[in-house]
């Protein structure tokens, strides 16, 4: 009898030990809840699971470190294909703000909370305190102020995309120095100032997106050294001056969106020979000529320059590239023969329009 109940003890000292072990602290419940505190999110009730005391379990969106078994991933994004969303058949509605109750979080990893359409409030500074953030996901809200100034501390933060917000003031200096960040998304905001001209210095990058914003001042040429860089989109916004040819001598860059902008100068014709794809020059004021430099290197499955002070002929060699999907020099100052045979048996004369004098198929005879 003796020897049965101590093992019964042994049992439910053991058994406490691993309740204990696997327990949420209760700093992050705490802080979990002081997060949700500053949130109402009426339609889907994402946050009746976060009661009780095992914040590690069965909290939606909330993970936790196995090892640590403190909070490491926060995710909560409105649209998303979870049954909750499928069983309401609508995507989500949240406002409030972002509670720096997050930053009391020591072991975060990685906070998503996007898509949600009516968060506001700015991003809490003290974010920049958190060592361990790799991924900061605050797309699709309504977030104001500004990116936090001292962001260049999170040295682990891989992902940053603060997209189709309403934030403002300049990108931060700082920025620069996330050496391990690999995508930057800022697109949609109302970040105005310059792009830093050691932006060149995040030489993790492969997307940086930018575009809808009212960035001012040059292209830097830095942006040629981030040799892993594949998507820049620089477009509608308000940069000027000319584009940097060293633009064209990077390795793995396949998108270059620079339209709506004042960019002036002539093209590079290390852009037309190069690993580009997709090249978007359209709505700025570039003059000079369409570079004769097409070859077998030029395969764009779009090149749009409308909308320029472009003059000249279109180049003899453009026949000489190994594919031309979509093609648009219209709204410019072109004169002469259209060059037969591909790719220009396919295109439209929407393409050529509102030129000087172009003529040939698909417009008028010469």
């Amino acid at each position: 009898m003796a020897t049965s109940t101590f093992y019964t003890l042994s049992a439910i000292i053991l058994l406490s030990l691993t309740i204990a072990t696997n327990a949420c602290f209760p700093s992050d419940r705490a802080a979990l809840l002081a997060f949700k505190a500053a949130l109402r999110e009426p339609y889907l009730g994402i946050f009746n699971s976060w009661k009780g005391g095992e914040c590690c379990r069965g909290w939606y969106g909330v993970s936790c470190d196995p090892e640590s078994h403190r909070v490491a991933d926060i995710n909560l994004r409105g649209e998303s294909e979870d049954p909750i969303f499928e069983k309401a058949n609508r995507t989500g509605y949240m406002t409030g703000t972002i509670s720096p109750a997050i930053c009391r979080l020591p072991r975060l990893s990685s906070l998503t909370i996007a898509d949600w359409k009516g968060i506001s409030g700015p991003i809490p500074p003290c974010i920049s305190s958190l060592p361990f953030l790799r991924i900061l996901d605050l797309v699709g809200n309504r977030l104001t102020g500004e990116i936090p100034a001292d962001i260049g501390r999170l040295s682990r933060l891989t992902v940053l995309n603060v997209a189709d917000n309403l934030l403002s003031g300049t990108i931060p200096r700082s920025l620069t120095s996330l050496a391990s960040l690999m995508h930057l998304d800022i697109r949609g905001n109302q970040i105005s100032g310059t792009i830093p001209t050691n932006f060149g210095k995040l030489r993790m990058l492969s997307r940086a997106l930018l575009s809808k914003n009212k960035l001012n001042g040059l292209v830097p040429a830095s942006i040629s050294y981030i040799y892993r860089l594949s998507d820049l989109d620089l477009s509608l916004n308000q940069l000027s001056g000319p584009i940097p040819p060293s633009l064209g001598k990077m390795a793995v860059l396949a998108t270059l969106n620079l339209d709506g902008n004042r960019i002036s100068g002539p093209i590079p014709a290390t852009l037309i020979n190069s690993t580009i794809s997709i090249l978007n020059l359209s709505k700025n004021a570039i003059e000079g000529y369409i570079p004769d430099a097409f070859g077998p290197r030029s395969y764009f499955t779009v090149l749009d320059l409308s909308y320029n002070n472009l003059r000249g002929r279109i180049p003899k060699s453009i026949s000489a590239a190994t594919f031309i999907g979509h093609l648009d020099v219209s709204h410019n100052h072109l004169c002469g023969p259209i060059p037969a045979g591909s790719p220009f048996d396919h295109l439209e004369a929407s393409s050529f329009i509102y030129n000087d004098c172009l003529c040939g198929k698909p417009l008028r005879a010469c």
